[in-house]
Formats: structure tokens, C-alpha cells, sequence
């Protein structure tokens, strides 16, 4: 029904049936780009990429994230450069892919180089496209993942190229401890590119085809006449186990890219949240009576300081950091009746459990990641002191070790210790002691806290009257045992209210679930201040 003043309808255009099928010809021609896109390149650029033993861009992410969740940005992103050939080659994507997805339902943002455009090196639409991405993952508080697989810069685009790292390594820091970031070494990674990994929480690295170095094996040669190949100078076992840049290495992508997704699970969004909690079927109550047998009450004797942290752990499941760097000390994330928590652990195994530098350097860095995700921290402590020797003094085990006592002075998240047995010298100060903030404090029976050892604290003291005796051997064994008794009995701290608690073995998991359930609404902050001024 119409009236006067509301026209007839008419009929509708001639032309509309056209136009309804002219769209569903560009959502076709859209689908068949799209295709051409995830397809990549030709298959001989899939196949050499695979010959080398690693897999594609878009392969790589479909392992890390859930199947199905992959949202990609800038697919049909193109450079605009031009001179030395660019203008004829001009791929989708430009050699980089971008978006975001889930892990275990959780977002997580994330870029991987394609090293099958212009061997994933690094232009000004590349980076375009990596800072639009770092951008959104830092605004959204989600995590980044990046995996890398780049020639560096793209040459041809000179200084452009540079520019683009540039805004890459100000996202990196502006999100460092903001939100988690990863760095997955899954190819070659040279010069300047190196430069963004180690800004980032964590390096995975796969071995026999990722390497990181500043100048590779030629310019080495060049300069110093030294050889030495891609994996001898940047491999995953060279920065797993020499430099500690990489925090993890393994074998093949697959085995690398689950354990990427196992540690996304045990760090927070951001650092305004708590670490995902997770249900266990191991009982808060469990006692741990191996630990008796475990640990020797000889101070002197070697024991496996790992076992003792599986033997804690829900389920027996540890996810150790820097497995084989600086091994005298363990940094390992476990779960305590389902919520996270890091451990800081000495090895006795090595080097006795002594802090050197490169141990100060890499529980220091650990402690600071925990702190800033929120993750409680536990320390368990079996020091005999620091290393002696001209090397580590020269060398600024000093200023190394106060790295490690600043961090723990600086963390405000929950902060345990227990004294397994020796806690000597200035390593129990730095050891997260009562003194520097510990909020709790437990003690086996074992444990031996003192200014030194009593042997060399005897030779000290009693130096005149171990030289004068008529039998020094046996008077300086008397000391010793008389300091022994004095002054390192296992009760002597709790006394003086160093130690909260002398505790039974078999119970300190009871103990930490208790003590972490009472800390985990700890409210304490740091001072207003611009930023402290931490030891190099």
C-alpha cells in the first residue's frame, strides 16, 4: 500500500542480476589469489627449502598455533622498491608472514620469515609488516612469537632495510616485560638481525640449521685467519652450551615448536596477569621420602640437584632454561599445585654448586623474567661460596654477582628459599636470603649456614694456635669440630631468626604449596623512581 507520500517502489535495475554475479567473480578471483598466496612460490622453492631439513613459513605455524586459528595481516603486502632487478619481482606477502592465532585457546601473535621470497631478507615493506604486528601484540597484551629464518637485510634496499631492525629492536624493548616474547631460530640469522633474538625472553634453536653470529665464517677468516664453519661459530649447541644466547635447543622443528607451545603455557598474557593455572591429580599432602636418601647430609658429597626439583614438581614435570650453560646453577619453571612457579636452584654436581660469573648472569636474568610475569620464585640452596681464582676476579665476578643480587633485591613477586645444606659466605647473602627480602626462609636439618666452612674457618682463627700445638693435625680437627658444633649447627640461624623454620625433607613440597597459597596476594612494589641502575 502506498500513499502520497511515500513513492512506488520500482522495479529493480536490468543491470542487478550483472552486478550480483560480477561480485561473486571477484570473490572468486579473491580465492584464487589467496590460494596463489598461501602457495608461495613454485614447488621447487618448497622442495629445496624442505632438502634443507626445514619446513615452510606457513608450515611452521600450523604447528605452533591451534589448528583452524591462524588469522594472517598483510598477505598481499608487496614492496614498493625498485633498481637492481625489485621492480620485477614483486611476491605477496614480501617474504614475511604475519598474524595472529591460539595456543591451548590463548592468543598469541606471531611473524615467520619465508625463506623461499628473497631468502626471508629483510625489506621496508618486511618490516612494515613486523612492527604493524609487534604493535597490535603489545596493545593487545598477548604474547609474540617470531620465527626466524632470514638472510638480513635485503641489500638491495640499502638503508631502508637497516631502518626497518631499527624499528624492530624499539618494539622489542618497549615490550620487554610487557608481554612474553620468543624467539625461534629455525635458519640463518646474521648481523644486525641477531641483534632482536637476544632482546627477547627466549631463543629456541634447531640444530644443524639455525645459526646466529654478527659477522659470519668469511669475514672471520678475513680478519683473524681463524676457519670455522656456520655451526662451529653460531650452531645451537655453541649458544646452548658456550655463549647463552640460546635458552633451549633440539633437534628437528617439530620437537622445538611443541616445547615453544609448552612454555607459552606457563607465562601470563602480560604482565597485569598471573601465569595459567593448571588442575594435577599429584596431592598438595605428597610426601617426598626419597629426598632423605637423596641428598647426602655429607656437605662434601655430590648429589643431583634436578632430582630433588622433580621430586617437588607436580607430576615430576620441569621445563629447564639454560640446561647447559652455566650448569652449576638450575633455572627451572615447574608447577606447585597447578600454579607456576620458578626455581633457582645450585648444582652440586658442578663445580660443587659454587656461583661464578656466567651462573650470577644467568639466575639473574631468570630471576628478572619471573618478576616480571608474576611468577613466584623459589630457591634452593646448597652454596659452598664463589669460585676463587685470578680468571673470575679479572673477569668481574663483582659486578657480575651483584646482577644477581640485584635482581632478587628488585623482585616483588613471592620469594622462598630453602637451605638443603651449605649456604657459605657472600653466595647465601645473594642466594635470595632473609636478609635481602626472602619472605620465607625454611632449613633442612642439613643445613650449614656460615661465614665459610669450618675447616677453613678454623685455619683462620686459630692459625697461632694450630702452629703452636704439640700435634697440629689433631688440634685443627678439634677446631673444627668444636666451630662445627658452635657455630653451624642446623638450629643456629633459626635462633637468630634467620631461618622461619627447620623443616623434615619429605615435606617441603607441603611446606612451599602452604607458603606460596598465603604470599600469592603479596601486594608489595618497587619505589617511584624513572628506572634503577642495575650492575653491567
Amino acid at each position: 500500500m502506498t500513499t502520497k507520500d511515500t513513492p512506488a517502489p520500482t522495479a529493480a535495475p536490468a543491470s542487478a542480476p550483472h552486478s550480483a554475479s560480477g561480485m561473486r567473480l571477484r570473490v572468486d578471483e579473491l580465492d584464487a589469489l589467496r590460494a596463489r598466496v598461501h602457495a608461495g612460490p613454485d614447488e621447487k622453492a618448497t622442495d629445496a627449502q624442505h632438502a634443507r631439513g626445514k619446513l615452510t613459513a606457513r608450515e611452521r605455524i600450523g604447528l605452533l598455533l591451534d589448528p583452524g586459528t591462524f588469522h594472517e595481516v598483510g598477505q598481499f603486502r608487496r614492496h614498493q622498491a625498485t633498481g637492481f632487478g625489485l621492480e620485477t619481482k614483486r611476491p605477496h606477502t614480501d617474504g614475511v608472514i604475519t598474524g595472529w592465532g591460539e595456543v591451548e585457546g590463548r592468543t598469541v601473535f606471531v611473524y615467520a620469515h619465508d625463506f623461499r621470497l628473497f631468502g626471508g631478507a629483510l625489506g621496508e615493506a618486511h618490516a612494515a609488516k613486523i612492527h604493524k604486528i609487534m604493535d597490535m601484540a603489545l596493545e593487545a597484551g598477548a604474547p609474540i612469537v617470531s620465527l626466524n629464518d632470514g638472510a638480513g637485510a635485503r641489500i638491495q634496499e640499502g638503508v631502508s632495510a637497516l631502518a626497518g631492525y631499527g624499528g624492530i629492536f624499539r618494539r622489542n624493548t618497549r615490550a620487554s616485560g610487557v608481554i612474553p616474547q620468543i624467539s625461534v631460530m629455525l635458519g640463518p640469522c646474521a648481523g644486525g638481525a641477531a641483534y632482536s633474538p637476544a632482546l627477547t625472553d627466549f631463543v629456541f634453536m634447531v640444530r644443524g640449521t639455525s645459526q646466529m653470529f654478527i659477522t659470519g665464517p668469511d669475514v672471520v677468516r678475513a680478519v683473524t685467519g681463524e676457519e670455522v664453519t656456520l655451526s662451529g661459530l653460531g650452531g645451537a649447541d655453541v649458544h646452548a652450551e658456550v655463549s647463552g644466547v640460546c635458552h633451549f635447543a633440539y633437534h628437528d622443528e617439530e620437537s622445538c615448536l611443541t616445547e615453544v607451545r609448552y612454555l607459552l603455557g606457563l607465562l601470563p598474557a602480560n604482565n597485569s596477569e598471573r601465569p595459567p593455572g593448571a588442575a594435577t591429580g599429584d596431592p598438595v599432602t605428597r610426601r617426598s621420602p626419597r629426598l632423605l636418601d637423596l641428598v647426602p647430609a655429607e656437605g662434601s658429597r655430590p648429589y643431583d640437584m634436578r632430582e630433588v626439583i622433580a621430586e617437588l614438581a607436580d607430576d615430576d614435570e620441569v621445563l629447564e632454561v639454560h640446561e647447559r650453560w652455566a650448569p652449576n646453577i638450575l633455572c627451572v619453571l615447574i608447577r606447585l599445585a597447578g600454579e607456576v612457579v620458578g626455581v633457582v636452584a645450585n648444582q652440586p654436581l658442578a663445580l660443587a654448586g659454587v656461583l661464578d660469573i656466567k651462573a650470577s648472569e644467568k639466575a639473574a636474568r631468570f630471576v628478572q623474567m619471573c618478576d616480571a610475569f608474576n611468577i613466584p620464585l623459589v630457591t634452593l640452596v646448597d652454596v659452598p661460596g664463589f669460585l676463587p681464582g685470578v680468571g673470575q676476579e679479572h673477569e668481574g665476578i663483582i659486578r657480575h654477582g651483584a646482577k644477581l643480587l640485584y635482581a632478587y633485591c628488585d623482585a616483588t613477586v613471592p620469594r622462598v628459599t630453602v637451605i638443603l645444606r651449605k649456604a657459605y659466605g657472600g653466595a647465601y647473602i645473594v642466594m635470595n636470603s632473609q636478609s635481602i627480602g626472602a619472605d620465607l626462609t625454611f632449613a633442612w636439618p642439613t643445613n650449614e649456614i656460615a661465614v665459610m666452612g669450618a675447616e677453613g674457618a678454623a685455619n683462620v682463627i686459630f692459625r697461632r694456635r694450630i702452629a703452636g700445638a704439640d700435634d697440629p693435625e689433631g688440634t685443627r680437627a678439634r677446631l673444627v669440630k668444636e666451630y662445627r658444633a658452635e657455630l653451624m649447627h642446623p638450629y643456629y640461624a633459626a635462633e637468630r631468626g634467620l631461618v622461619d623454620d627447620v623443616i623434615d625433607p619429605a615435606g617441603t613440597r607441603e611446606t612451599l604449596v602452604s607458603a606460596l597459597a598465603v604470599l600469592r596476594s603479596k601486594a608489595a612494589g618497587p619505589a617511584p623512581r624513572k628506572h634503577g641502575n642495575p650492575p653491567l
